[in-house]
């Protein structure tokens, strides 16, 4: 046991922190500056904290290494008497495999530097979508760079203590070995024992090279770019959850929707779709120009990689060419653009928008020349439409909860008038608005009533009372005068005649969910958006058909056919969905009790194992979507299902720290528990299978890589027995061969996802800032270039190759969205 912490003691040398525990140069006494005062404390601060995380580890260390002695000693009792031995002989020798709490015996390198920012040692469980400005006041431009200034000057603060720190040490170490600073990580080499070792919020994570390569790797060296790129080839998903007013016809025959950051244009006849890809995060809000070719769309709030702000903005570009023609509102807008709108009568030139502040501003731009005419605060209330007046410019109706505004636009100031309900019951929300031929103001609400405003007054005209039963959610004129109103709760799609006299009524079937919004398609037809997240082609006769459907909640399940195009995703909505590539619709979908978490297909591809957030996993049938079987390990989320590749075992990674380990017969259909890995301090949340079935590569929440022998559920801890196997996968995102995709200053948990292509090539992964990357494999160099691609506005939560490397499937979390990108 002295041993283990001779070996902390070694590697962590107190000497500096005692030093500055012993200066008083930061007390009032002190003749320093405050500021100085201060920069030293935070000095002492980080170096305590990095003294605190060594010794948790070591503790780590010492208790699992008890665990393993106890068990063995167990073991020889159940063998009967023998000869006693000393405790220390039980213990496992060192090295061992497990990365950041089992040490070398040689100290090679130098003290870890002081992280760049205060977080916890376990990364949390999930990810969550905070990643939206959320300030409560409208902030300039100038204002948010000030911002962003300070707290970036206050890491290079931080970052050139820790240099300092670390010089001094490196001074005094022996072997001199390269390392490699990056603020919260710190990578350093040791040839001697062949490994390399890079620090995660202080955690330090070991991971050993093949011995071929021990000899001529040099941490120097520079990694390459992959010769392969990815092209963006279809996108599954449509926003019409919490989206208003986002589908349109083209001219050109494509219906215009979006989903994450992507705003899709979408030929159904022809099946193909381009995308406008400008946008940096969530697409909240589009508005199609008069001239039908001009489109702007709006965005919300961002952070970027490097913790910067992504100011909300709207952008104006052309459908054809897909060039960003203007960016307006750069440093104005808060929060996110919820509502756009061209005007109409004078040629689409002024552009309206409504921001998601506390005071929803409504602002009025000449989009051509970028310049504001005017602002006004709008509503304290949320506000879900606003749109020009056919043939009056300078009128503008926006509608929101508990109101509906009549604007009038004089120089750079508005008149506002208060929509008059008098004897008409005044509704909690109005929802959606639209104009008649004469130029009348429509309105619908949530009491399910139609509402006729007359032209230039704020007053009722006309109500269809009881139009629907619920709110209705949409409005849609049609070219020939008919209006056609969307019903939320009763799903209803009615038209009207010129006097609001009921021509016709359908319902759209309930598995599509409520309408959302209603545009007209060619010739008799109509496109609908639901809140389920379909699209639906149809007409007033029925017969809806969907062409775009997604999930409805967090998505994090993805896996590959072994064999076929197809992939199935599975999220929190408790859908499992398996995809055609090459048709871009699902094969079949399927509803099951639970959140799906996870997904793998069995090597045959006969059935599929999904696991869940309640501790349970199914396993389907591939063809014919049955269920096969149904088991339960603990009652925490099962992060990862893994098939071996000889199909005889499966292993099962849980938020409850165990790995569970099955035996598999007849093609999958019949499981057989052999028992649980026990050995991890902290939540699984990758597993790799060896090549030949025998060995398992495991990652958890704390940064530790272990390895076990799945048969009889025992962790090896032997590194020339691990530091040379081959793997049928790589999806942990730990180990020697994909270390250089963490970016510089990760926290440990901004990569969600990483796999190898099947030809053991390139290496893609998926992260926390919406990106998708793509390496070079094998990905053994500290900061290793690589393509980048956006899309996805939420993290990227899981990534996968298809069977015959062609294509890449990515996932979304929060934007729900699936993208399906060529390899060129």
């Amino acid at each position: 046991m002295e041993d283990g912490f001779s070996s902390y003691n070694s590697l962590y040398d107190t000497s500096s922190l005692l030093q500055f525990c012993n200066d008083d140069s930061a007390s009032a006494a002190s003749s320093m500056e405050v500021t100085d005062r201060i920069a030293s404390l935070e000095q002492r601060v980080q170096l305590q904290e990095d003294e605190i995380q060594l010794l948790k580890s070591a503790l780590a260390d010492v208790v699992r290494r008890l665990n393993i002695s106890e068990e063995q000693y167990a073991l020889l009792n159940r063998k009967g008497p023998t000869k006693a031995r000393p405790l220390v002989q039980t213990l496992p020798l060192r090295p061992t495999v497990s990365n950041g709490t089992v040490l070398p015996k040689k100290p090679c390198g130098s003290l870890p530097s002081p992280s760049g920012t205060r977080k916890e040692i376990t990364p949390p469980p999930s990810k969550s979508s905070g990643k939206r400005t959320s300030s409560t006041e409208r902030v300039p431009s100038g204002g948010r760079r000030d911002s962003s200034g300070d707290s970036k000057s206050n890491r290079n603060r931080t970052g050139s203590t820790s240099s300092s720190s670390s010089s001094k040490k490196n001074s005094d170490s022996k072997p001199k070995d390269p390392i490699f600073s990056a603020g919260k990580r710190r990578v350093t080499h040791c040839k001697e024992e062949g490994y390399v070792k890079m620090f995660l919020r202080g955690r330090p994570v070991t991971m050993h090279m093949p011995k071929d390569e021990v000899e001529s790797y040099s941490l120097e060296a520079k990694g390459e770019l992959p010769a392969k790129k990815l092209k963006l080839e279809w996108v599954y998903g449509y926003r019409g959850r919490d989206c208003r007013s986002n589908l349109y016809l083209l001219p050109t025959g494509e219906t215009v929707y979006f989903i994450a950051s992507v705003v899709v244009l979408y030929n159904v006849e022809e099946q193909l779709q381009r995308h406008y890809t400008g946008h940096n995060d969530d697409v909240k809000c589009l508005a199609v120009h008069p001239d039908r070719i001009t489109i702007a769309t709006g965005q919300v709030a961002g952070t970027s990689k490097d913790g910067k702000q992504l100011p909300p903005h709207v952008r104006v570009w052309d459908s054809v060419t897909l060039n960003t023609l203007h960016v307006l509102g750069m440093g104005f807008f808060d929060r996110a653009v919820t509502c756009i709108a061209f005007s109409k009568s004078n040629g689409g030139c002024n552009l309206c928008a409504v921001d998601d502040s506390n005071d929803h501003v409504l602002s009025v731009w000449d989009w051509q020349k970028e310049e504001k005419l005017a602002d006004v605060k709008c509503s304290n209330e949320a506000v879900f439409a606003a749109d020009f007046h056919p043939t009056e410019t300078n009128n503008i109706v926006t509608c929101g909860k508990s109101h509906l505004y009549f604007w009038t636009l004089e120089g750079n100031s508005f008149i506002k008038k208060q929509g008059l309900f008098e004897k008409q019951e005044k509704p909690k929300f109005v929802l959606c608005v639209t104009f008649s031929e004469n130029g009348d103001t429509i309105t619908g609400d949530s009491s399910g009533n139609i509402l006729v405003w007359g032209k230039g007054t704020s007053r009722i005209t006309y109500a269809v009372q009881a139009a629907h039963e619920g709110g209705i959610f949409a409005l849609c004129i049609l070219r020939d005068g008919t209006l056609v109103s969307g019903g939320g709760k009763d799903r209803k799609l009615i038209s009207w005649n010129g006097n609001f006299q009921k021509i016709s009524e359908i319902e759209v079937p309930e598995q599509f969910g409520p309408v959302r919004t209603v545009a007209e398609g060619r010739g008799d037809a109509l496109l609908i958006g639901t809140t389920r997240n379909f699209v639906l082609q149809g007409s007033l006769s029925g017969d809806f058909c969907p062409i775009t459907q997604g999930h409805t909640d967090e998505l994090w399940g993805l896996a590959a056919h072994p064999l076929k195009a197809h992939f199935l995703t599975c999220g929190h909505d408790k859908h499992i969905m398996l995809w055609d590539t090459t048709t871009h619709q699902p094969i079949w979908n399927k509803i099951i009790e639970d959140p799906a978490q996870s997904a793998d297909f069995h090597p045959l591809g006969s059935v599929v194992a999904i696991g869940t957030l309640a501790g349970r996993w199914f396993v389907l049938d591939t063809e014919t979507k049955d269920l096969v079987t149904v088991h339960t390990d603990g009652n925490e989320q099962l992060s990862v299902m893994r098939y071996s590749p000889d199909g005889n075992s499966l292993a099962i990674g849980s938020h409850d720290n165990y790995i569970y380990i099955y035996g598999v017969s007849e093609n999958g259909r019949k499981y057989s528990r052999i028992g649980k890995c026990s050995g991890h301090s902290s939540f699984i949340t990758h597993l790799d299978w060896s090549s030949n079935s025998q060995y398992l590569m495991s990652n958890s929440g704390d940064y530790e890589i272990l390895y076990w022998i799945p048969s009889t559920c025992k962790q090896v801890v032997s590194v020339d027995s691990t530091r040379d196997i081959e793997w049928t996968t790589y999806t942990c995102t730990l180990g020697f061969h994909v270390f250089g995709v963490w970016p510089e200053g990760s926290d440990g948990t901004d990569i969600n996802a990483v796999c190898r292509s099947h030809g053991k090539t390139i290496l893609c992964t998926g992260d926390d800032f919406g990106k998708v990357h793509l390496f070079t494999y094998p990905c053994s160099q500290f900061r290793a270039p690589s393509h980048a691609y956006g899309g996805h506005s939420s993290h990227v939560t899981n990534v996968k190759f298809l069977h015959d490397d062609r294509h890449l499937i990515s996932t979304g979390g929060k934007d729900m969205s699936v993208m399906q990108w060529r390899i060129i």
